[in-house]
């Protein structure tokens, strides 16, 4: 589809989501939105888990449509996205916006921290790639700009989440060694083996499973895992 065709209009659909253009948008990628193809794995783990009411605390909203398809079709009460490329904001809160989807889903640009972290702010790498974008600097060239922080325990507390949706290029290890899982009942996680080699994405599946969230084998791959708590 010719990119001047495209600007100011919807360039793609996914579950019902229309996606405004924006410059993160190409044809290959247009192509992978409209045949159900993006983020496919994470979209059909979160509908599989994610029921009527619950809040949802997405952390890596990404272009924003993993989210916004989880608050159209699955009928949350409430879900918090957080961002940290602060480039895409603007594109995902365009993307809620125009599918009437601001009072169910909001995005924050900001990073979750853990136990013992208490910079009020993080270098984040914006490479050319938002794909590439993140906190770990792996030596490709990028802009870096300073992101602000927020405890993981005040958002869960806050929140109360009853889902977890976790796709943090690597970040993922750090995050789920602070968080308090106990409470929630279901999580869909990307693991980036790449970042913290076979050993931590072994230790994110254990700490996984020692809080009592169960892998659900028809949603999962080896690197992508929906898991629940199992009820009794």
């Amino acid at each position: 589809m010719n990119k001047a065709l495209r600007m100011g209009s919807f360039a793609a659909e996914c579950h019902g989501v229309r996606v405004p253009d924006s410059p993160f948008l190409h044809d290959r990628r247009i192509a992978r939105i409209n045949s159900g193809n993006y983020e496919s794995q994470e979209i059909n783990g979160a509908l599989h888990v994610v029921r009527p009411g619950d809040r949802v605390l997405e952390l890596g909203a990404g272009l924003g449509i993993v989210g916004a398809v989880v608050a159209r079709n699955a009928q949350p009460s409430r879900v918090l996205s957080y961002e940290a490329n602060p480039a895409l904001i603007p594109h995902i809160r365009r993307l809620y916006r125009r599918n009437g989807l601001d009072d169910v889903i909001s995005v924050r640009n900001a990073v979750l921290v853990g136990h013992g972290e208490d910079r009020k702010s993080l270098p984040f790498h914006v490479r050319s790639s938002y794909l590439g974008s993140s906190l770990i600097d792996v030596g490709r060239p990028a802009e870096t700009v300073e992101v602000a922080t927020e405890p993981l325990i005040e958002v869960m507390t806050e929140l109360s989440p009853d889902v977890l949706i976790i796709d943090i290029e690597g970040g993922e290890l750090d995050i789920l060694r602070s968080a308090y899982l106990s409470a929630v009942r279901a999580c869909v996680i990307e693991f980036h083996p790449e970042v913290y080699g076979r050993e931590g994405m072994v230790a994110c599946k254990t700490i996984l499973r020692e809080a009592g969230l169960d892998r659900i084998s028809d949603h999962s791959t080896r690197t992508v895992w929906t898991c629940e708590r199992l009820a009794g």
